[in-house]
């Protein structure tokens, strides 16, 4: 693979051939380094707070894909300059009609403070028949040192899952879950390592036992990352230097959260599993390239 990384995930043929390698692969299995040398630690820059959320999303055509989850998938602000995209905010790319995808999903977030705060509510106030909801938690629900998020996966974790898939159906619109995507986690030996734990085989178990289609993108990411390795993965996630970007000025080693060329590849393993299981919003994808 080439070392420019980001130009070949966004537009080679060499992107649509492991993307869709890393889908067929996932789908099929049914179960299952070193910082640079400019990364100094004694910085005395810090890095600012982050600006305040935006006000809640609300649809403005119908029907409509509401996005709910965590940072992964969340819209990131883009002034001033930001290296971060979430996968949810690249998905638009992909669809004929941008403004059908309506991104509910906020940092830090949980399927227990989604809720809490009133998101849930606010997303469905406006779904109508005919619209989907793709669900995807996990991440935050298993920090269990936050009472404010945290939710056991076989616990509160999959209540919420269970209530959220019985809400969208209860409104007439079709519910879509979604598991979390992989950590750059590597171990000494190259190797990727799952920091999930069970909330992945959680949401697994309540899609099938509740009959919902499934995006099983932890297992996608975990082929895509597996295939790249430590040092060709890096460039997907949030790694700045010092001083490239103002709202960085420390820089930033983020093994969680994507670049742009991160969230655009993550978009399209999302996007090659709706074609893999035939799902109907492929046809609202734009004509695979």
């Amino acid at each position: 693979m080439s070392n420019d990384l980001s130009a070949d995930l966004a537009k080679s043929s060499e992107r649509r051939a492991i993307l869709q390698q890393c889908c067929a692969l996932a789908l099929a299995v049914g179960a299952c380094a070193c910082p640079p040398a400019w990364a100094a630690a004694d910085l005395p820059l810090v890095n600012p707070p982050s600006p305040p959320p935006a006000p809640p999303p609300l649809a403005t055509v119908h029907p409509a894909l509401h996005l709910a989850g965590d940072s992964t998938m969340a819209d990131k602000p883009l002034a001033p300059p930001n290296p971060e995209r979430g996968w949810g905010q690249m998905f638009r790319e992909r669809v004929k009609e941008p403004a059908r995808i309506v991104n509910h999903a906020v940092n830090g977030r949980s399927s227990k403070n989604f809720q809490d705060e009133g998101r849930w509510a606010h997303l469905l106030g406006q779904l109508q028949p005919g619209d989907f909801v793709l669900i995807q938690f996990g991440h935050n629900d298993a920090k269990i040192e936050d009472p404010a998020r945290y939710a056991a996966a076989h616990g509160a974790y999959r209540d919420n899952l269970r209530l959220f898939v019985r809400d969208v159906r209860a409104r007439g619109a079709t519910p879509l879950l979604a598991t979390s995507l992989m950590r750059r986690e590597f171990d000494a030996a190259g190797r990727l390592k799952d920091t999930h734990a069970d909330y992945p085989v959680v949401m697994r178990e309540v899609a099938a036992e509740l009959e919902v289609p499934l995006l099983d993108l932890h297992r996608a990411s975990a082929v895509l990352l597996n295939a790249l390795g430590p040092a060709q993965s890096e460039p997907l996630f949030l790694w700045a230097k010092p001083g490239e970007f103002e709202r960085y000025p420390a820089g930033k080693q983020d093994n969680t959260h994507f670049s742009e060329a991160g969230a655009r590849a993550m978009a399209g393993l999302a996007e090659q599993t709706l074609r893999l299981q035939h799902h109907p919003l492929c046809t609202w994808l734009k004509a695979a390239v």
